[in-house]
């Protein structure tokens, strides 16, 4: 099997503004966000790593280069989802917006204003890891620095739900998702995880089970 490490970038200056950032440039981490991604450094330093993939964005690279994978190759399709008019703009400000609710109880009917559908960010995400796990054999182990609804997308596609139930998952700053994909179904083996992950991607693992960006107000 192929196992995919998902992780969110850390604390960014947005995240701590309580801003939608989404592809605006120049959003870096912050003090707290940088500590962050030296952490998940040292949780990771044991774990055989095949490749570093990561988003364009700038708190990606960060993050990506904080826990020790300065060349991480950039995959258009993890990048951040393009909210459009949406971006940059306060997250209580967007909370009484119309279209909030439906962000919430139906995503897949969703388009930001200027930017793209929730479906397609769906689709681009889970088509970005279809094209890693092809390029790597089965015992890789392969991570990915992206976004809270890349993530979520991802994990979401995994565990087979309809993509409106994608909001009951929670995906926080600096937070390590796995995924093993073996050749009859994913095994999403934990969520959301901050310590004591070594175990979860190690190569000899047996495959089990377990365990916002506009999904909530971080």
């Amino acid at each position: 099997m192929t196992t995919v490490v998902l992780i969110r970038h850390g604390r960014s200056t947005a995240n701590a503004d309580g801003v939608l950032a989404g592809r605006a440039e120049g959003v870096e981490l912050d003090d707290t966000g940088r500590d962050q991604a030296t952490r998940l450094g040292a949780l990771l330093a044991d774990a055989t790593v095949a490749a570093t993939y990561r988003s364009p964005s700038l708190r990606c690279q960060q993050t990506a280069t904080l826990l020790g994978a300065p060349d991480a190759e950039v995959l258009p399709g993890l990048d951040e989802c393009d909210y459009g008019a949406w971006t940059n703009r306060k997250l209580m400000e967007l909370s009484v917006e119309p279209l909030w609710e439906t962000i919430q109880q139906e995503p897949s009917a969703v388009r930001f204003p200027e930017g793209e559908t929730m479906l397609e960010m769906r689709t681009r995400a889970v088509g970005a890891i279809d094209a890693i796990r092809a390029r790597h054999e089965q015992g890789d182990v392969v991570l990915v620095v992206s976004h809270g609804d890349i993530i979520k997308s991802i994990l979401s596609d995994a565990l087979g739900q309809g993509f409106d139930d994608f909001q009951r998952l929670n995906v926080a700053p600096a937070s390590i998702s796995v995924i093993n994909y073996s050749h009859e179904r994913p095994f999403v083996v934990c969520i959301n995880a901050n310590s004591d992950i070594a175990g979860f991607f190690s190569n000899t693992a047996a495959p089990t089970v377990g365990g916002g960006d506009v999904s909530g107000k971080e």
